[in-house]
């Protein structure tokens, strides 16, 4: 016999289940932190079972302000348990952690799809005290968490504050677009210092690069190549990321073709598969070596400990490099026009790389060219933005990293042009 032949709805019954295990998930959390603890602490699986359970029923039976007064009644017992707590940790996080878990227990009631994760989120934060104890206090410097604030700040107050109308005399930009791509300089930046901390100047940063070589390879150079300068002991390391970056930029462009263009796909697989196989052969190479340069590199952490991981001036300085390259290149086609597919491809790949080769897709799959002349336009594309990757290369940082970046990317590049010529006569 169901719910509903007592007049209790099945949703009802959902929600009251989800109140009742987020209540049991929170509470046996809670009672092992009890027994670990030096004194015995009054709120345990009961305790907080029954908070859930009461602020699922209060929640249950609608009657108006029934929900603020459980709640009240909840808090006044944590504050009691507070008072109580004589010389003895007060135990604040278990009075709110009271309060919080009677909130769960009505939001499972109306959204249990909502309060049964929040119970979840509850219960890690709970359970990981003491590491993110050691992180706030022994692990995370001074200086990354005022970056970390900067960062944060910047993202959530700044931009949103920039005006979206396009710039006629920034060649329609917008201020909004500008700071977000400064914003993204800043958070590849942080990427790789984190990359660095935790798996070490070879590894860290190599992966840092492939996965922020899916956001922007040009961007991720840029990065690198600031580290590079003001880091000399890890420029074999930072050329190895910036080098893996641009392996995720060619199997970019094959997951593009596939899903615009997918009976083009096996056409281009050989050649977009060459570049990111020797791009990410020559960052494990590069990654490799700088092992060799472990001393420099410790010396250069250790640098890097005393600095933040942020550098917003380089980071507004390359943004606006970057902005200038789009504007020239708006400029220029609306001066001269575009004579011609290759020409639009060649103008618009001296920006982005991705975006004509989305556009070239698109007439694939409209039946307007041919593979042939896809490919063709692919290594346009990337032959035209690869100029632009190695004048970011050397003003982010300096000749000593782009004379070893600008082969990285040639090499590829040629043997994929030479690939591509051979399937075309074939």
């Amino acid at each position: 016999m169901d719910g509903a032949a007592f007049g209790v709805s099945s949703d009802l019954i959902t929600g009251l289940a989800a109140a009742l295990g987020s209540g049991l998930l929170i509470g046996l959390e809670r009672e092992r932190h009890k027994q670990r603890g030096p004194h015995g602490e009054p709120a345990g699986l009961r305790t907080f079972t029954l908070a859930s359970l009461g602020g699922a029923l209060a929640q249950a039976l609608a009657l108006p302000g029934l929900v603020a007064v459980t709640a009240l009644a909840v808090t006044a017992l944590g504050g009691l348990s507070y008072a109580r707590s004589h010389g003895r940790d007060p135990g604040l996080t278990r009075a709110l952690a009271l309060l919080v878990t009677c909130l769960i227990g009505a939001l499972c009631v109306t959204a249990p799809l909502l309060g049964a994760p929040a119970a979840v989120v509850l219960t890690a934060l709970l359970a990981a005290r003491p590491r993110l104890h050691r992180f706030a206090t022994e692990v995370l410097r001074e200086e990354e968490l005022h970056d970390g604030l900067l960062l944060g700040a910047l993202a959530l107050v700044v931009l949103p504050l920039m005006p979206q109308q396009p710039l006629p005399w920034l060649a329609d930009m917008k201020a909004h677009s500008l700071m977000g791509l400064m914003l993204m300089l800043l958070a590849l930046q942080a990427t790789g210092h984190i990359a660095l901390r935790l798996a070490g100047p070879q590894a860290g940063l190599a992966l840092s690069g492939l996965l922020s070589g899916l956001v922007s390879s040009t961007a991720t150079i840029a990065a690198m190549g600031s580290r590079s300068r003001s880091q000399p002991g890890l420029r074999l390391a930072c050329v190895a990321g910036a080098v893996m970056s641009t392996a995720a930029s060619w199997l970019q462009a094959q997951a593009m073709v596939f899903a615009i263009a997918p009976q083009a796909a096996l056409g281009v697989l050989p050649v977009t598969l060459l570049g990111g196989l020797l791009c990410a052969g020559l960052g494990v190479l590069l990654a490799h070596r700088s092992h060799r340069l472990e001393k420099d590199a410790a010396s250069a952490a250790a640098v890097a400990g005393r600095s933040g991981p942020l550098r917003p001036r380089e980071a507004l300085l390359l943004s606006l490099m970057l902005s200038a390259v789009t504007v020239t290149v708006t400029w220029a086609r609306e001066r001269f026009g575009s004579e011609g597919l290759y020409g639009a491809v060649a103008l618009t790949a001296f920006a982005d790389v991705h975006a004509p080769i989305a556009s070239l897709a698109g007439l694939r799959a409209a039946g307007t060219i041919s593979t042939g002349p896809l490919l063709l336009g692919l290594l346009l594309a990337f032959t035209c933005n690869s100029v632009t990757r190695c004048i970011t290369a050397a003003a982010a940082g300096g000749w000593r990293f782009a004379r070893i970046i600008i082969p990285a990317l040639a090499v590829p590049l040629a043997l994929c042009g030479g690939l591509a010529a051979l399937l075309h006569a074939g």
